[in-house]
């Protein structure tokens, strides 16, 4: 941002002044002239610039929709692969219990747990 450009500061109604200005003898200085360091999310290049909090929000707010979006695509990826197996446990503790029959399927995505492995224990005699 030049200072030669008459850029008005939302807040106070007077010309930006930036990092700093003299006003009446005094330094003042902006706390929304920040620092933004990152890549844009529009044009994917790299960004090191100081500007008004109040010029970067919509950058910034559209970084945090594709982030939300990212994170909603990844969650709903992760109920996916994690569907399958737990309908699989919920079959497998319904038959532990007596609750249903022994299914085929079960024994195809578990078969060491339905069918059993040899591990050396022998069945206590009655």
């Amino acid at each position: 941002m030049a200072i030669d450009k008459k850029i008005i500061c939302p807040l106070m109604q007077t010309r930006c002044i930036e990092d700093g200005a003299l006003v009446n003898g005094e330094l003042h200085s902006c706390r929304f002239w920040i620092h933004v360091l990152g890549k844009d999310p529009q044009t994917g290049t790299d960004k090191d610039l100081w500007d008004c909090a109040f010029a970067w929000t919509p950058v910034l707010l559209i970084e945090n929709s594709n982030m939300q979006r990212e994170t909603g695509a990844e969650v709903n990826k992760l109920r996916n692969e994690m569907v399958p197996g737990n309908q699989a446990m919920n079959g497998f503790v319904a038959q532990m219990m007596g609750m249903v029959a022994p299914s085929r399927t079960l024994s195809t995505v578990m078969p060491i747990l339905v069918e059993g492995k040899d591990d050396g224990i022998k069945p206590a005699a009655n």
